[in-house]
């Protein structure tokens, strides 16, 4: 496994020859690849591009298309489409784009983050419930 630093501090991760942005995204490759060889999920596809916003001309200048890479598309046993973002921390681009991508597919995307304190038996947790529980706790360390 090789690491290098990324302007959000994570560390850019190399598994089984795949280039991941972060460690964390590498570590749910390969819990997806487990969940593959159980035969819940199939079809994983990396780095998927979406195009959120078509590519158009406006007095002769010419705007590139807005495009969103979603980091894992797989499907599940009921042959559902599921789009999953793994997240350290959002940011305004992000949630722009994540807008964006729910208004123009049907398909759910999911952004999970890894807690150990939150997080389900490997560590996973739905983005905006980690985001809920961490609310909850301060709340209680205030009161």
């Amino acid at each position: 496994m090789i690491s290098i630093k990324s302007k959000y501090n994570s560390k850019k991760t190399e598994i089984k020859g795949i280039k991941f942005d972060s460690k964390t995204e590498g570590e749910f490759y390969l819990y997806l690849c487990e969940l593959e060889k159980q035969g819940l999920i199939k079809d994983i596809i990396l780095q998927e591009k979406l195009i959120l916003q078509e590519g158009f001309k406006k007095d002769g200048k010419t705007f590139r298309p807005i495009t969103y890479s979603v980091d894992f598309t797989f499907t599940d046993r009921e042959n559902n489409i599921i789009r999953i973002d793994v997240k350290g921390m959002e940011t305004q681009q992000g949630n722009l784009k994540r807008k964006m991508y729910e208004y123009k597919y049907k398909e759910p995307l999911y952004w999970v983050a890894k807690s150990k304190k939150y997080g389900n038996e490997y560590g996973w947790i739905d983005y905006d419930e980690l985001k809920k529980k961490r609310r909850e706790a301060k709340k209680e360390v205030v009161a």
